[in-house]
């Protein structure tokens, strides 16, 4: 079955926010069966990238109009002779336009000022979080274990000067997961052909 398309510190004890009265059914079953409501534990190896702080007037329709020049790269000996090169050119281009508008609104999330250290998502946020990214974590039912409250933004326990994203389960724990190693899993799933290349290519970094 093809993929769906990718795109303090203080635990609120009053969250009554239900997660599965506003997903749309496109999580996979498991993790649905797992999603009701709040042990602190981290995992070491989950390094997001340094904060880097992106203009607030920056608008996801102005970064999402610069992609359709990914279907048009410039010319060379290569893309003329070599119908291979073309084919995986055309490949790439249509993986970025799928994938960089939720790659953006995560860095968004993460390097503005739009969400201060410990806050929750907002709905809208979160929805889009927990179905384009965090379905797809390799773990994600050991992420969310007891079931899923919200998520939240905070600085990574060990890399202080970096942010990252936690799930905050319904027990009152909060775990740290790699938004990248989510967005690898799904370009794993749906484009089995070309995602090592791609991978190598546009994620150099390892995460976790």
């Amino acid at each position: 079955m093809a993929a769906a398309p990718l795109l303090g510190r203080a635990i609120i004890p009053h969250l009554r926010l239900h997660l599965h009265l506003h997903l749309n059914t496109t999580l996979p079953a498991a993790v649905c069966s797992l999603i009701r409501r709040p042990c602190y534990t981290t995992t070491a190896s989950e390094s997001p990238r340094p904060i880097r702080k992106v203009p607030s007037t920056t608008t996801y329709d102005d970064k999402a109009s610069l992609l359709s020049t990914k279907r048009h790269p410039p010319k060379d000996s290569r893309w003329e002779n070599d119908p291979d090169y073309r084919k995986w050119k055309d490949k790439e281009a249509e993986i970025l336009l799928e994938v960089d508008p939720i790659t953006l609104l995560i860095k968004n999330i993460l390097h503005s000022d739009r969400y201060m250290d410990g806050e929750r998502l907002t709905p809208t946020d979160e929805k889009m979080v927990v179905e384009k990214i965090l379905a797809y974590h390799p773990h994600s039912e050991d992420k969310i274990g007891c079931g899923l409250d919200s998520i939240m933004v905070d600085r990574h326990p060990q890399f202080r000067n970096s942010r990252c994203l936690f799930v905050v389960r319904t027990d009152g724990v909060w775990i740290d997961f790699s938004y990248q190693k989510c967005i690898r899993a799904y370009i794993r799933q749906k484009y089995p052909s070309h995602a090592e290349k791609f991978i190598k290519e546009h994620y150099k970094r390892s995460s976790s």
